[in-house]
C-alpha cells in the first residue's frame, strides 16, 4: 500500500546520522529519521552507582527529554513540573537497558556513561531513533577512550538498533510517522542486536488484538528495517 508520505509498507524513512554533533560530549550524534530528530550525547564519570561500588564493573544509563517545541503544541519542560514524567522514565530505562545489553560492563572499570537523548523534533519513533543514535554516540565515546588508553579495548560486543512497526487498516507498516502511529490498530517497538537476537519487544493492541502469525510478520519486517539501520551505523563508524 502507498502511505501518507509515499513510501511502501516495508520502507524506512530516510535516516541521517551526524557524528560529533556536540563539541564537549565524549561522543555525540544527531540522528534524523524522517522528521524525527534526536540529539544523543555521552558523558563519562569516574564513579558508579552505590550498588556497583568496589565491584570493578561499570554502568551505562540514559536520560530522555523532549524539548518544548518538538511537537505541534508546546510540551512544558519536565524540570518546571518538578518530576520526570512516566513516559520519559519508561523510555530512558528502555534506552539504558538496550545499551547495557550490548556492552561488556566489566570492561568499563568503575566508570559510568550517561547517554542524554534530547528530542528536538518529534514525528513518531523517538524512542527507537534514540536507541539507534545512542549506539553510535556510545561507540564514538568508547573509541575515543580506547585511543587514549583509558579503556583497554572496545567494550561494545554487538550493535543495537530499534524500529517501530504499526498495523493500520490490516497493513503492517515499518517506521510509521505520527499520523500513521496515532490511529494504528496495533503498535510495536522492537530492539535487536546484530546477532539477530531481540532485546526488547513492546507490542500493544490499541484498537484490536493480533495473532501469532501477525507477530511473526511484524518481527520479520522489524528485522529487515533494523538490519538496514545497522548498515547506516556501520557506514558512519567506518569513517571515524
Amino acid at each position: 500500500m502507498s502511505r501518507i508520505d509515499g513510501r511502501e509498507a516495508a520502507v524506512l524513512r530516510p535516516i541521517t546520522i551526524t557524528p560529533g554533533f556536540q563539541a564537549f560530549a565524549d561522543g555525540s550524534v544527531l540522528i534524523e529519521q524522517g522528521r524525527t530528530r534526536v540529539i544523543c550525547s555521552v558523558s563519562m564519570e569516574e564513579k558508579v552507582p552505590g550498588f556497583l561500588r568496589n565491584s570493578g564493573t561499570g554502568w551505562v544509563t540514559a536520560e530522555y527529554a523532549m524539548l518544548p517545541a518538538a511537537t505541534s503544541s508546546r510540551t512544558p519542560r519536565e524540570s518546571t513540573q518538578g518530576k520526570v514524567s512516566g513516559r520519559s522514565q519508561e523510555i530512558q530505562r528502555l534506552v539504558g537497558r538496550s545499551l547495557r545489553a550490548v556492552t561488556d560492563l566489566a570492561g568499563l572499570g568503575e566508570r559510568s556513561f550517561t547517554v542524554d537523548c534530547d528530542v528536538i523534533q518529534a514525528d513518531a519513533g523517538t524512542r527507537t531513533a534514540a536507541i539507534s543514535g545512542s549506539y553510535v554516540a556510545l561507540y564514538l565515546a568508547f573509541n575515543k577512550l580506547v585511543r587514549m588508553g583509558v579503556l583497554k579495548k572496545m567494550p561494545l560486543v554487538t550493535q543495537v538498533a530499534a524500529v517501530s512497526v504499526v498495523i493500520r487498516n490490516n497493513a503492517i507498516l515499518l517506521d510509521p510517522t505520527y499520523a500513521e502511529d496515532g490511529g494504528a490498530d496495533v503498535d510495536f517497538n522492537l530492539v535487536m542486536n546484530s546477532n539477530g537476537e531481540f532485546i526488547e519487544i513492546q507490542g500493544t493492541a490499541e484498537q484490536k488484538p493480533f495473532s501469532r502469525d501477525t507477530m511473526d510478520s511484524v518481527f520479520n519486517l522489524a528485522e529487515k528495517g533494523i538490519r538496514e539501520i545497522f548498515e547506516i551505523q556501520n557506514a558512519i563508524l567506518a569513517g571515524i
